[in-house]
């Protein structure tokens, strides 16, 4: 982790700024395209399919695209996944049809896959030292979640004057901005395969050896456990949050207001996070947790909405620090030549757990009503808290570089087992939205 051929720092700095500008246009973009699905087709179903064929392929396809980030250079491979997106969004300028628009969209979001593996493996390898891993991890997160909430406020008031094919132009164009930032970027995004050997057969274990890394290594089968349980209640809150605004009857002000305090939120927290160190990180992952969910109780039985925005904002600025102090802990345990695939194998794992939250929502929605949909989402929440809970004592640990396995070693390098503490057993022993 030395300093190449620019400061540390600025590499981070103009990531983060890419992420900024890229994320932005594209929650812009599918917010418009969301909306005009709805307003073309006003089926259920198609909007259902919209969102699974942009926000769930990472549970179908997130392994696939992890590989490439392991497999070859990651600064051409974030290059080329940049690239390719703006042109399926650039395409989508000139169609018009809602299956055509769903179909590039499709299309965008694979190709932005490889992307978000690659940038997040390549972290520990652009810093100067092991320190300011959770710094770079924090300005990048910031980053990710101001384009969050930035981005879908400013796809709606641009829907109106340029339509959604103005929209897709914008995106498309921030993509290229993005990709621009990039190529000025210097340093090695991964270690160098001919002098550090890590075990040769790690390269031909195929696209599934960061599932098969993520299950192995305690710690993150608990992290990817935990959050498969959060996002199954937290899932369907995101689809209840519109029928919330509306029982308060604050309309789509009120809509915008609960999406606003919460990426408020979220940006605060990532910004929080970027001093957090090895030994904090999950100290903090933890105390995040149990905020997220007793925000998400503070939402569910709020008795006026100015409680639920407040709530929201908790809710957020948690999140936040969770996302900075889970990339810190999965970078540091994950060798290198494995890490790309890891990170999309527990994207792909959370994924799955959206879409099951994503057909449920609907009917527990209607059974019971936003608030109570809330509550579930916070029961989720405290049982993933309560199982990330024993990852505390990791703040005794060396701090150490994951090794790489000698010549002939397994395919699968493992750590250290933990043992299975509080309400998890041995069988099932695993550790942002």
């Amino acid at each position: 982790m030395s300093t190449r051929q620019q400061p540390a720092r600025t590499r981070i700095r103009r990531l983060a700024v890419g992420r900024l500008i890229s994320i932005t246009g594209g929650a812009a973009a599918y917010t418009a395209l969301n909306f005009t699905v709805w307003d073309r087709t006003h089926s259920p179903s198609m909007q259902a399919l919209s969102l699974l064929l942009t926000f769930g392929v990472a549970g179908l396809l997130g392994s696939f695209a992890g590989a490439l980030g392991d497999h070859f250079d990651r600064r051409k491979v974030m290059i080329w996944s940049e690239a390719i997106s703006a042109s399926f969004f650039l395409a989508m300028v000139f169609a018009h049809a809602p299956t055509t628009l769903i179909v590039l969209a499709f299309g965008s979001a694979i190709a932005e896959l490889p992307f978000f593996s690659a940038s997040r493996a390549a972290i520990p390898n652009l810093v100067a030292s092991d320190d300011q891993i959770s710094w770079a991890n924090g300005l990048v997160t910031m980053g990710v979640h101001a384009g969050i909430a930035v981005g879908p406020v400013l796809g709606g008031l641009l829907l109106i004057p340029f339509g959604a094919s103005g929209v897709f132009a914008l995106n498309a164009l921030t993509f290229g901005l993005s990709l621009v930032l990039t190529l000025t970027v210097h340093g090695n995004f991964q270690e160098d395969r001919a002098t550090v050997r890590t075990a040769p057969t790690d390269q031909d274990a195929g696209i599934f050896a960061g599932l098969a890394f993520l299950w192995q290594e305690s710690v993150l089968r608990r992290l990817a456990i935990a959050w498969f349980v959060f996002v199954l209640g937290m899932g369907m809150s995101m689809v209840a949050d519109a029928p919330l605004a509306e029982s308060f009857r604050t309309g789509s002000i009120g809509f915008a207001l609960l999406i606003t305090c919460w990426g408020t939120g979220s940006v605060l927290g990532a910004a929080c996070g970027r001093f957090m160190k090895a030994r904090t990180e999950p100290v903090w992952l933890a105390i995040a947790s149990f905020g997220i969910a007793a925000a998400a109780f503070g939402v569910g039985w709020a008795p006026l909405f100015p409680v639920a925005l407040v709530s929201l904002l908790i809710m957020g600025t948690s999140d936040g620090i969770t996302m900075v102090a889970e990339n810190g802990i999965m970078q540091r345990r994950t060798p290198d030549a494995l890490r790309s695939r890891t990170m999309a194998a527990f994207d792909a794992v959370l994924s799955c757990g959206l879409a099951i939250a994503y057909l449920l929502a609907g009917p527990v929605l209607r059974a019971v009503g936003p608030q109570p949909v809330y509550r579930i989402g916070g029961l989720t929440a405290l049982l993933a808290a309560i199982t990330l809970s024993p990852l505390i004592r990791l703040r005794h640990e060396p701090e150490v570089e994951p090794e790489a396995e000698p010549v002939g070693a397994s395919p699968f390098p493992t750590a250290e087992p933990m043992e299975p503490v509080g309400v998890l057993s041995a069988t099932s022993d695993r550790p942002s939205v």
